[in-house]
């Protein structure tokens, strides 16, 4: 190989990364994803739930959160729309903002590759001095039911 053709090759490499956007980092394949769901209370031990199961859809060229959002029935967050969507390289993080004044605010932080994902929603509920985490870890099980 000449040094031209390499040089060549180097300059089409970047280009591509560069055309690439923020999305494309590192997308998260489409499929049925088995999570493991578990909701924490900081600073008390004993009120950690058990390790609980769900299922998601991940479909082909979701925007925004993938998909990924609250997941435990117990979370105040579980219906509440998604804001400031971000994704740099691996890590996807959003805001979780429910309507009303002493509503429940929190922040998602996920860790995403190609077949799995682990994340953090981060909970302070409405009015109170309290902050909860749904943690999750999800594993791509194949194509969508």
């Amino acid at each position: 190989m000449t040094k031209a053709t390499i040089a060549l090759a180097i300059a089409a490499v970047s280009v591509a990364g560069a055309l690439a956007g923020p999305d494309d980092a590192t997308p998260l394949q489409p499929g049925e994803y088995q999570v493991a769901v578990r909701l924490e209370l900081p600073h008390i031990k004993e009120t950690s739930s058990a390790t609980a199961m769900a299922s998601i859809c991940v479909k082909a060229g979701e925007a925004g959160t993938r998909g990924l959002a609250a997941l435990d029935d117990r979370n105040p967050l579980r219906n509440c729309p998604a804001s400031n969507v971000r994704q740099d390289g691996e890590t996807l993080s959003f805001d979780i903002v429910c309507p009303g004044g002493d509503a429940a605010v929190g922040s998602a932080r996920y860790t995403m590759r190609a077949e799995q994902f682990d994340g953090a929603i981060t909970v302070k509920m409405g009015g109170k001095n309290m902050t909860m985490i749904e943690r999750q870890s999800g594993r791509r099980m194949g194509r969508c039911k």
